[in-house]
C-alpha cells in the first residue's frame, strides 16, 4: 500500500485490508502510566505480584481501553494519508469487543479493512475499518471492532466521479 493515496482512490479500497501496523510491546510501565492517567489501579493491571496470586492471568494485563486507545497510533502507522485531507476525526465505534486479555510484555499489532466510504457534505469522507488487534503468537485478538472515521477536506477537492 502506498503511504500516499488521493482521495479519488479511496473508493477502490472498500473491502481490502488496507493497513497493518507494527508491533507494540505493552509493558508495565505504559499499563502504570495509563491507570495514573485513567484513575484506573485494579490490581490485575497495576500490582504484578497480587495479580499473578490472585487472578487467572498469571500476572497483570493490560486495560481493555489502552489496547483501545493503542488504535490511534496505530491507525497513523499503517494506514496511507489521504492527500487531500485537512484533518481526521474519530466518529466512534460499533461492535467493540475484547477477546483476549494482553499479558505484559506482550506485543500486539492492529489490522485495518476499509468496509465503507461514503462522502458526506461538501467536504467530508466517512470511513469505517473492521479493526483487529492481534496478540503476538495468540490465536484470539485482543480486539474486535467497526471504527468509523471522519476526514475532511477543502470542497474543491471534492472528486467529481464519486
Amino acid at each position: 500500500m502506498p503511504h500516499e493515496i488521493s482521495l479519488r482512490d479511496v473508493k477502490d479500497l472498500v473491502g481490502q485490508e488496507i493497513g497493518v501496523s507494527d508491533w507494540i510491546t505493552v509493558d508495565q510501565t505504559m499499563i502504570n502510566q495509563f491507570g495514573d492517567a485513567t484513575l484506573d489501579h485494579q490490581f490485575i493491571h497495576t500490582d504484578p505480584v497480587r495479580a499473578a496470586a490472585e487472578s487467572p492471568f498469571g500476572g497483570t494485563i493490560a486495560h481493555g481501553f489502552l489496547t483501545l486507545s493503542l488504535l490511534s497510533v496505530m491507525n497513523f502507522g499503517s494506514l496511507p494519508r489521504i492527500r487531500e485531507q485537512t484533518m481526521g476525526l474519530n466518529y466512534g465505534f460499533d461492535k467493540l469487543r475484547f477477546g483476549s486479555p494482553v499479558r505484559t510484555g506482550r506485543r500486539i499489532r492492529g489490522r485495518f479493512t476499509l468496509t465503507e466510504a461514503r462522502l458526506r457534505g461538501a467536504g467530508m469522507l466517512m470511513t469505517t475499518y473492521d479493526v483487529t488487534v492481534d496478540i503476538e503468537n495468540e490465536r484470539k485478538p485482543a480486539l474486535t471492532a467497526q471504527w468509523t472515521t471522519i476526514v475532511q477536506f477543502d470542497p474543491k477537492d471534492r472528486p467529481d466521479d464519486w
